[in-house]
């Protein structure tokens, strides 16, 4: 057995979540690539909850409906999974509280209760079971365990070897020889690429699917010097990040589609008083509050249109954890260069899965410095330059003189309501996506996967790269990936469709926003195969609906 999938399922509350962590870094010690696929409701406890862990001696970014293996804490996990499991997985269950008719029943519960153990420890219990099941060695369960449990370790140790003792081996998982590689969800990506790009401060409310960078880069923070600040809205979140921009600190903010509704004046704001600012702006279902928990693609138009007035934006859609880091961390160093906002485009999807992560399918970044003064003449906050790009001083420099204005202004930033100065300085800031876009030649802004020289193809953006590419391979389509949407790389997109007779565009909204983009541009879509109901597709799902 070298490619399957596990399922681990209780109830809010009963650490699923950890647990499926857990299970994929004890695989990828084997050599494995890993995706794990998260689902839990917006209740603290009670509703059921579940993880996939996807294993592959591939890399895979993408989960299946169907499962190898699965690991029942209670009843629910049976009755609400029957339609993943066939006549050969196997189920792994708590036989003092679930009753199965198949599979191996440990008494969890009664072994939790000898050992005095926490009800927590259930899972504990459950996953030893399962690693004697698939013949993975004790040592490489304790190894595991003891880096990534920090409380009670001896306890959950013990616990999981009881399970280990009460279970028969039903299989046995082969080792690859691949290098090990580690696991990092979406979010932690994003957080290490803004890291690379030289971040000094995150401003974040919490808001799903966002709050787990803000989480992670509050737990590192002491490490790589970082501010990390949590204010009482996200009106609050925005202006003190411009404070920090103005000051000469590279800055980001998280929020979902509803905290960026009140950011959006704040936008304009960097756009006008040119403060370089990168936005994580994580997707999830609305109109409103909608799905908390769950997953979409429905803010494309908004990140496009967001914010009043006409300025260069910078927006990505990355598509992994790679890609996440990667953009994440390029979008710093243009958002400073241009001195605009820049907006990362990620979901709950991409956010909370987890991904084996090879550094080294990640081109090199380099960290750029901003244009500074040269000090020489008398300092122009808002130079008018042939670019669009003014030279950056930051307070505390004596010899300049630094006003920022939220009104159009001149060079020196003093508030103006000239024609003729309006119109230059206008002009001067849209200047900038000319530029940036001659810049973005120099970078992969749109992939091709797949067959290349098929005469019809896959368009996707966003999180839905993991189904889309290995589907396409595997169905011997050309598959194709726009990664920057603002300022749009019309020529790669172009060059990307060569040879394309039929466009089959996938996505996770209602009313196909990228088929609707690429129109604007005189690129027609033949078919749309969305999905909107909170969930991404699955491997198996995408392949039967093409």
């Amino acid at each position: 057995m070298n490619n399957f999938s596990i399922l681990i399922a209780g109830k809010a509350g009963d650490g699923i979540d950890k647990s499926s962590s857990v299970i994929g870094h004890i695989l990828s010690q084997l050599g494995y690539r890993i995706y794990i696929y998260r689902d839990y409701p917006s209740v603290i406890r009670g509703g059921h909850t579940f993880s996939i862990v996807r294993c592959s001696p591939d890399k895979i970014a993408t989960h299946l409906n169907t499962i190898d293996i699965l690991l029942a804490l209670n009843q629910d996990s049976i009755d609400l999974h029957k339609s993943r499991v066939n006549d050969k997985s196997l189920v792994i269950y708590d036989s003092t509280s679930v009753k199965s008719d198949r599979g191996i029943g440990i008494p969890i519960g009664a072994i939790i209760k000898e050992l005095e153990a926490l009800d927590l420890m259930r899972n504990s219990c459950i996953i030893g079971a399962m690693c004697k099941a698939i013949g993975i060695e004790k040592d490489t369960l304790e190894k595991v365990f003891r880096k990534d449990i920090s409380k009670e370790i001896e306890l959950n140790l013990k616990t999981a070897f009881r399970g280990f003792d009460d279970a028969k081996e039903f299989t046995k998982v082969e080792k690859l020889k691949h290098k090990i590689l580690p696991v990092v969800t979406g979010s932690e990506a994003i957080s290490l690429g803004l890291i690379k790009g030289g971040l000094k401060a995150y401003i974040s409310y919490p808001m799903t699917p966002s709050s787990g960078i803000l989480h992670y880069l509050a737990g590192i923070a002491e490490d790589f010097s970082l501010k990390v600040i949590h204010p009482e809205n996200e009106i609050g979140v925005m202006l003190m990040a411009l404070g920090f921009s103005y000051a000469g600190d590279r800055v980001a903010v998280g929020t979902s589609g509803g905290g960026f509704c009140l950011m959006t004046e704040g936008l304009s704001f960097s756009a006008m008083a040119e403060l370089p600012v990168v936005i994580l702006l994580g997707q999830r279902p609305g109109p409103s509050t909608g799905l908390p928990t769950y997953t979409c693609q429905s803010e494309l138009n908004f990140a496009l249109s967001a914010g009043h007035g006409e300025f260069t934006r910078f927006i990505a859609a990355p598509g992994d954890a790679e890609e996440a880091y990667y953009w994440s961390a390029m979008s710093m160093n243009l958002a400073w260069k241009y001195q605009v906002p820049a907006i990362i485009l990620c979901d709950k999807t991409l956010n909370e899965g987890a991904y084996s992560f090879d550094e080294d399918l990640i081109r090199e970044i380099k960290y750029q410095e901003p244009l500074l003064w040269g000090r020489v003449g008398e300092y122009k906050r808002y130079q008018n330059t042939e670019n669009g790009i003014s030279p950056l001083v930051f307070p505390s420099d004596k010899e300049a003189i630094i006003k920022v204005n939220s009104y159009e202004h001149d060079e020196f930033g003093v508030t103006t309501e000239d024609q003729n100065l309006t119109i230059t300085m206008q002009d001067k800031r849209l200047r900038k996506s000319k530029y940036l876009l001659e810049e973005l030649e120099q970078y992969e802004t749109v992939k091709v996967y797949g067959k290349k020289d098929a005469s019809t193809a896959i368009l996707f953006w966003g999180s839905n790269k993991g189904p889309c590419v290995e589907v396409g391979e595997k169905l011997g389509l050309k598959v194709i990936q726009p990664i920057v949407f603002s300022p749009f790389p019309l020529k790669q997109f172009k060059e990307a469709l060569k040879g394309v007779k039929k466009i089959i565009c996938v996505e996770n909204n209602a009313t196909g926003q990228l088929a609707d983009f690429v129109k604007f541009y005189g690129i027609n879509v033949d078919k749309r195969i969305l999905k909107y109901d909170g969930r991404p597709f699955s491997l198996d799902e995408l392949e039967q609906k093409l």
